[in-house]
């Protein structure tokens, strides 16, 4: 298989994965078909330590393929009532990748409303578990489409998510456990890595620019001096990805399921 032989998705797929590669044995969730795609191929390659479950109430030994249920699963490791999801979330241990609906320079999210909240212009999915998720474990962010409507300028319409923004901490200080990982996006990877947790890009994808993500981002980018290509899939993880999403799933994602090389 060539190197330029696979799909955006795919590529997306293999870039999220590294979410979890040095996480452990804590609860894994991707929230979204590609997000939980990756979980799962970082599970079945090289986390076999993480615990995945059928998306309701099971942990399973092998990953769970989109489309498929629980009795189609060799083997269930484990019940995973909310009882047990909530008591190893608020233990930290857990790592979601979340896709918010707006998402700012403080790593601050936004799933409730567009507009101001006392007369939103749409209402959305309210606040649910963002808030407890962002102060007890550590959350990354998926973005299938990377544009200033998504990733603002100033901050989201609704805060529904701590963030390394000093004049939101309680008493002036940062909540203990908070801990925000990996942007995965259709343009880039990016992280907090950059001065006073600035949100800088850590590789770009091929055939994408510094300047294209730039501008369709809403605040400013920290810029490393030199800036990588994601690395492609290789032929083993497109394979795995296979086995993984049997229905293709995963193609139908992106529009037109673009390929991942834009060269």
């Amino acid at each position: 298989m060539s190197e330029t032989n696979y799909s955006l998705a795919e590529l997306l797929i293999v870039a999220a994965a590294e979410t979890w590669r040095h996480d452990g044995e804590i609860m894994g969730t991707g929230i979204g078909p590609l997000p939980r795609i990756a979980v799962s191929l970082a599970k079945a390659s090289f986390n076999p330590r993480l615990a995945t479950t059928d998306g309701e109430c099971w942990y399973t030994t092998q990953p769970l393929p989109p489309g498929l249920d629980a009795a189609q699963v060799s083997e269930i490791e484990g019940w995973s009532p909310y009882d047990r999801v909530f008591s190893g979330l608020w233990g930290g241990k857990r790592h979601a990748m979340v896709a918010p609906t707006q998402f700012d320079r403080f790593g601050q999210s936004n799933i409730s409303v567009i507009g101001n909240h006392a007369k939103p212009k749409s209402a959305l999915l309210g606040a649910r578990g963002f808030p407890g998720n962002s102060v007890h474990h550590p959350n990354s962010f998926f973005f299938a489409s990377h544009n200033t409507r998504a990733l603002v300028a100033g901050e989201v319409d609704f805060v529904c998510t701590a963030g390394y923004n000093p004049a939101r901490y309680l008493n002036g200080k940062p909540p203990a456990f908070l801990n925000l990982g990996l942007i995965v996006s259709d343009l880039a990877v990016l992280d907090f890595g950059g001065k006073d947790h600035a949100v800088r890009v850590v590789s770009l994808h091929p055939g994408i620019s510094f300047e294209q993500v730039q501008d369709n981002t809403g605040f400013p980018l920290e810029r490393p001096e030199h800036i990588p290509l994601t690395p492609p899939p290789t032929a083993a993880q497109l394979a795995l990805i296979e086995q993984l999403d049997p229905k293709g799933v995963r193609k139908t994602v992106l529009k037109g399921d673009p390929a991942g090389d834009r060269r």
